[in-house]
């Protein structure tokens, strides 16, 4: 089943949701370990800008996938008798005489 563009963003929207508070906590362990030491309110701003980026980087990713695989389903290139490769229009049998499509059966 294809998930919409807007199924898609809140999915992802979710997702770095999450990721936040993990990153959040992450950086107030961790930080210090490397000499690094901030405030809470600076945790927050850092971690609001990479939730963004990754926001970005999510739905783009997404989208780019639900791409390629709408176009991996899509019926060959063929050659219409020249050298130039032409996308036939995709034609279904609904039952109908041999060769007939579905505008045709109307």
């Amino acid at each position: 089943m294809k998930q919409s563009r807007l199924m898609s963003l809140v999915e992802s929207i979710a997702n770095v949701a999450v990721g936040y508070g993990v990153a959040v906590v992450t950086q107030i362990l961790i930080f210090p370990i490397f000499g690094l030491h901030t405030t809470l309110a600076q945790n927050l701003q850092m971690g609001l800008v990479f939730t963004g980026a990754s926001i970005v980087r999510s739905f783009t990713l997404r989208r780019l996938f639900e791409a390629l695989r709408v176009s991996a389903t899509k019926p060959p290139l063929r050659t219409s008798g020249g050298s130039v490769p032409v996308r036939l229009p995709y034609r279904r049998n609904f039952g109908g005489a041999p060769g007939r499509d579905q505008a045709s059966s109307r």
